[in-house]
């Protein structure tokens, strides 16, 4: 989560949804930006909570992007599997500290080994993964005031630049894009006990954004 006081704007970073892409952007437009520290969740915390910590942001320009749940679900997987094949490299020391230092990675690898255990445990131990993407977007009886969608990013966040009135940004850059998560890679990966779970956790994006399987 990033915010510009000069803009008055507020980014709310929803887990696999581009938001790293959408931090590059605006600290590249808005020399200002700064990450919204103390908050539970860290950089992936909820507007309510930023909003509860510091009141005045509540009123800034928010913004955030969802994703077709199934699609995100397959490419959260898949990133953490591939930072925990790099950490087993000796020379990746890197990628090594942030699994050491994250739980999450920590416990999807140590307990959740395949994408069905993920689907079908995963949300049982970690809330991240039964928490619809709406509920990051919200505060008391207000919701953000703009939405994108990864299936559309460049054009959504090209809205909300416009809004903003910085003007037209390119190439959009796709920073930490999983390998693998093509738009429609995931489908083969589910059973159908698989799609129904994904369903029932997320059923309020599905019925919000009129996404299917």
């Amino acid at each position: 989560m990033i915010a510009s006081d000069s803009a008055r704007v507020l980014f709310v970073h929803v887990q696999k949804t581009g938001g790293s892409s959408v931090d590059l952007v605006l600290r590249e437009l808005l020399p200002d930006c700064y990450p919204v520290q103390g908050l539970r969740g860290g950089r992936h915390a909820t507007w309510s909570a930023a909003a509860l910590a510091r009141p005045e942001l509540g009123d800034y320009f928010t913004f955030g992007f969802v994703r077709n749940p199934w699609a995100r679900m397959y490419s959260w997987y898949l990133m953490v599997e591939r930072r925990g094949r790099a950490a087993q490299r000796s020379e990746n020391l890197r990628a090594a500290r942030a699994v050491a230092r994250n739980p999450f990675y920590r416990g999807v690898l140590e307990h959740l080994p395949t994408f069905e255990s993920f689907v079908l445990e995963g949300p049982e131990r970690f809330r991240r993964l039964r928490l619809p993407q709406l509920a990051y977007l919200e505060q008391r009886d207000r919701g953000a005031d703009h939405v994108g969608r990864t299936e559309h990013f460049a054009h959504d966040l090209a809205e909300v630049l416009d809004r903003l009135s910085l003007g037209p940004y390119e190439p959009v850059p796709h920073a930490n894009a999983t390998p693998r998560a093509t738009p429609t890679a995931y489908r083969d990966a589910y059973t159908a006990e698989m799609r129904e779970i994904v369903g029932r956790n997320f059923a309020r994006d599905i019925e919000a954004f009129g996404y299917d399987f």
